[in-house]
């Protein structure tokens, strides 16, 4: 796994790019990246659920996730680049979900949350930039309430052999450019959830063949349990 660039340069791309980012993103996946938010909100959200989407930006999974919980539910989105959460407030008011969604600015790696906070915790393609993405994903999961789900997606390294080697060297490449690679690189996340006790209810590779993604939904153990 690379080595992550520091946050505050991340943060100030993601500020820079905010009004293109999902267009960008779309487009260089070939909309595979839709496919993994549409699986992790329809596998983890319910109607009247509280939801975290923690590095959530523009709130294109939020958006998804506020449909589903319905008027009950409420929706949190938590990112550290404000351009990012300026573009999702004006979002939810054009998609008339504003009542059910709430925007903050924070740090995935020090959520401003207590432990068992949240029904559901989403993460789509925001652990990716993160220093510690391991780390990342135990901060989500510490504020998902027991009984509840983690879902997340994000970069994967490709099966075969040879086409993981073609992709590092392209990534190589796009790597010296910042404002290209935005900070992402495949990273590893479930097994620090599976050594935490969550339980695996979905596991899914997909997108395109040199930058693959990985979508999976655990289950935090119950109290009882």
């Amino acid at each position: 796994m690379r080595e992550a660039l520091d946050a505050g340069v991340v943060r100030t791309l993601y500020d820079d790019k905010a009004r293109h980012y999902d267009r960008l993103h779309g487009l260089l996946t070939l909309r595979s990246d839709q496919r993994g938010r549409e699986l992790l909100v329809r596998e983890a959200v319910r109607d009247g659920a509280t939801v975290l989407d923690a590095g959530g930006g523009t709130g294109s999974t939020a958006l998804l996730a506020a449909a589903r919980v319905g008027p009950r539910g409420k929706v949190t989105v938590l990112d550290a680049s404000d351009g990012m959460l300026d573009v999702g407030r004006e979002r939810a008011r054009a998609a008339g979900l504003q009542d059910r969604m709430e925007f903050r600015t924070g740090d995935i790696l020090a959520l401003p949350f207590p432990d068992g906070a949240f029904d559901v915790v989403l993460s789509t393609y925001s652990l990716c930039p993160v220093y510690d993405p391991a780390v990342g994903v135990l901060e989500l999961y510490r504020v998902v309430r027991p009984g509840g789900r983690l879902g997340a997606a994000h970069s994967t390294w490709p099966k075969s052999r040879p086409v993981r080697w073609m992709a590092d060297a392209v990534e190589g490449v796009v790597w010296r450019i910042p404002s290209l690679s935005m900070g992402c690189r495949p990273v590893t996340t479930l097994p620090a959830l599976r050594d935490a006790g969550a339980r695996v209810l979905v596991e899914k590779q997909y997108g395109v063949p040199l930058w693959p993604f990985v979508a999976y939904v655990v289950e935090k153990p119950s109290a009882a349990a």
